[in-house]
């Protein structure tokens, strides 16, 4: 590992830190090196908070320094106004004379921008320094600006007989079965803190009620995304409790007092997967995590539209019930929490 790669390892290391907290901006990690020191260092916290190359040359104590340091970046320098300054002019007004990127940025306002500005005023500039790794850190942020969708995480739980779910008894109470163990569903609600969106389908709501919020991690509940066509859902579901934001898909909304929960009409004669990826988009939702059920999990599937898989298979039999997804488990990744098999599957890789 060469010096840049080093310094812009430490970029990401610091970038991560932001993880769940930064949408509708990447991860960023900026580390300020002078002499073989590091002088400065910070990363991206907020949208509408300081950038990390801010955040960075905020932190060095002898700011006379910076005219003769190398300014490392995992993602280009932004050169537009938003909810604060261009990171550009800041690098340029500092006289940083070396500007070292990990990756350009893909969102359309920047794109190649920032690093031309740093070259028209005579910074040195080199881009591409552990490109792949940078790329992957900001895997949402990508795939949002590239292929205009969030990124989609399927997950799910299944049985050792392959079963979702039991088999369900007449008046029974609406809770969830529990598949997996304690440590599995912590691990569940740290995911949802780290996605921007959390979807799940009719049926889930009816039979289950579930809050889809992180109440087993501290951290950012995610924007709940449900499908409901023809508004069967009980309005008395926490999905309704108007606690976090709620976008509800629906064939005809219905005229409501809510102030944090959206209706969005559908045409559920067509295929909707395209549908629901466009009115998120529209929401700026940068990623999701689509927890189920059956019908809404093998729509992704089948349309081959997912980048991540994450599924478990829990230590207990059913006999009957409602089935996992037919799903092709290829280049799968083993671990085990427990008792519990946990498979992770990249989609294109």
């Amino acid at each position: 590992m060469n010096t840049n790669e080093k310094y812009i390892k430490r970029c990401i290391e610091l970038a991560k830190n932001g993880l769940g907290t930064t949408f509708p901006n990447p991860m960023v990690g900026s580390v300020i090196v002078y002499e073989g020191k590091i002088i400065g260092e910070g990363w991206h916290k907020k949208a509408g908070g300081p950038h990390a190359e801010v955040n960075a040359v905020n932190s060095v104590k002898d700011k006379s320094l910076l005219k003769k340091a190398t300014i490392y970046v995992s993602l280009e320098p932004c050169s537009h106004f938003g909810k604060t300054p261009p990171c550009c002019d800041l690098i340029i007004a500092n006289e940083i004379p070396n500007v070292i990127v990990g990756t350009v940025d893909p969102n359309e306002k920047v794109a190649g921008n920032g690093i031309k500005k740093l070259i028209a005023a005579g910074a040195n500039v080199v881009v591409g320094v552990l490109e792949k790794e940078c790329n992957e850190l900001n895997k949402r942020f990508f795939t949002f600006h590239q292929k205009k969708r969030p990124y989609i995480i399927l997950k799910w739980a299944e049985s050792q007989d392959g079963f979702l779910a039991p088999e369900k008894e007449i008046n029974q109470e609406r809770k969830p079965v529990w598949i997996t163990n304690t440590y599995s569903r912590q691990l569940v609600h740290k995911w949802r803190s780290e996605e921007q969106a959390i979807l799940v389908g009719t049926q889930t709501v009816v039979d289950d009620n579930p809050k889809l919020n992180v109440r087993d991690w501290s951290a950012n509940n995610p924007v709940r995304v449900v499908l409901d066509q023809n508004n069967r859902i009980a309005k008395d579901s926490f999905v309704f409790d108007d606690s976090v934001k709620t976008i509800v898909f629906t064939k005809s909304p219905i005229t409501n007092n809510y102030t944090n929960t959206l209706f969005e009409v559908l045409d559920f004669d067509q295929n909707i997967v395209p549908q629901i990826l466009a009115v998120l988009y529209q929401n700026q939702i940068q990623s999701i995590i689509i927890e189920g059920g059956l019908q809404t999990l093998q729509s992704f599937i089948d349309e081959d539209v997912w980048d991540e898989a994450r599924i478990f298979v829990g230590n207990t039999t059913f006999g009957k019930g409602t089935k996992a997804p037919i799903f092709s488990k290829k280049n799968i990744e083993k671990t085990y929490i427990e008792k519990d098999e946990l498979l992770n599957i990249r989609n294109h890789d």
